[in-house]
């Protein structure tokens, strides 16, 4: 992308520069998803001039959005609610920018990050086409007018790292079966809340669910049908393999549904964990949404080796060095394949350093 195209480019960013104001729906759902808090609020006269300053070199843009920690703290301090989500927010931007714009090794590299390796000509490529696209973009409402918002959102799209939204509304859309029977469901008729179903990724880019997945999914449904939960939750992303089209959680679903005929209204969907740790976590923010009690444990099936990974000492460390916190705790192995997990309400609580799986 030749450096007078993104001056150009940069110079239409001046509030001069005037044209017919143009809703993207997906970038205003990626905005409010990821970024609720910053909407209307980091404008600002500074970073401007740092990206002006510029004079089209795509590096230095992406060096001047990152906000700095005076930035940060100043946005917080205007906040009405402490500031908390504001701060929480910016550094999850700024995350963006340094993993897709300056090519800082994210937390999980085998899935996270450019496809591009970082110095290749392909990864200065697309962050030169993101630099365009935040500034043809720039006069769009979901944006406030912020160019560092902008950028780390055109960093995301040249990226096609767009699943954060591609299943919302989630609760309306796979979900609503099940969220209505749970208003009358009297929980103390069951020893447990919900039956978490984990993924296991296949080898390949073809195959939808793994054999391993599928022997989860039929363990499962001996569970729900011995009356032990009213519940299954089908946990996990399109991760394993990275690239896959497939999205494990909704081919688990598919497969409950198709070959062992379990009504929709009791599964609940969780395409958007990538790790066993937010399986375990975005797990129990769909119990909390779903209005069911904590003095119920969930118990956790999968593969009796995933299993004794989530009932080590080892993945309690994860936890607290990956999530910073506990999103449930063992309470009993009931068999190779299934152990109970007591959720905790920690899980609610969003990573700045994962600002991809809010």
């Amino acid at each position: 992308m030749a450096a007078t195209t993104l001056a150009i480019a940069i110079a239409m960013w001046s509030p001069a520069y005037s044209q017919p104001v143009i809703r993207d729906g997906q970038l205003s759902a990626m905005a409010q998803r990821l970024f609720p808090a910053l909407h209307g609020r980091l404008a600002g006269e500074a970073r401007d001039r740092r990206v002006a300053a510029c004079a089209g070199a795509p590096a230095c843009v992406v060096e001047a959005a990152i906000l700095r920690d005076d930035e940060r703290e100043a946005l917080a301090a205007r906040s009405p609610d402490g500031g908390d989500d504001v701060r929480r927010q910016v550094d999850g931007l700024n995350e963006i920018l340094r993993v897709y714009g300056v090519g800082k090794l994210p937390r999980y590299p085998l899935i996270d990050g450019s496809d591009s390796p970082f110095g290749s000509d392909a990864f200065a490529a697309k962050v030169a086409d993101a630099v365009v696209m935040s500034m043809a973009q720039r006069s769009d409402p979901a944006l406030g007018g912020d160019i560092s918002l902008s950028l780390a959102l055109a960093l995301l799209d040249v990226n096609d790292k767009n699943a954060a939204v591609a299943f919302e509304p989630l609760d309306q859309r796979y979900n609503a079966a099940a969220f209505k029977r749970a208003r009358t469901t009297n929980w103390g008729r069951y020893r447990y809340s919900a039956i978490l179903v984990l993924g296991v990724g296949p080898d390949d880019l073809e195959t939808p669910l793994s054999a391993k997945g599928k022997v989860n999914v039929r363990v499962a449904a001996e569970q729900l049908a011995a009356g032990i939960a009213p519940f299954l939750i089908v946990s996990g992303s399109a991760v394993h393999p990275r690239d896959t089209p497939h999205v494990e959680a909704l081919e688990m679903r598919r497969a409950l549904i198709e070959r062992f005929g379990i009504p929709a209204d009791a599964i609940v969907v969780d395409p958007y964990a990538r790790h066993t740790t937010t399986n375990l976590r975005n797990a129990t923010r769909r119990l909390v949404a779903m209005g069911a009690p904590f003095d119920r444990d969930m118990l956790v099936v999968s593969n009796a080796s995933h299993i004794d990974a989530v009932a080590s000492p080892a993945f309690v460390e994860r936890n607290r060095r990956e999530l910073g916190y506990q999103p449930a705790i063992a309470d009993g192995r009931i068999a190779p394949t299934a152990i109970a997990m007591k959720p905790l309400r920690e899980s609610l609580r969003v990573d700045p350093a994962d600002p991809l799986d809010p």
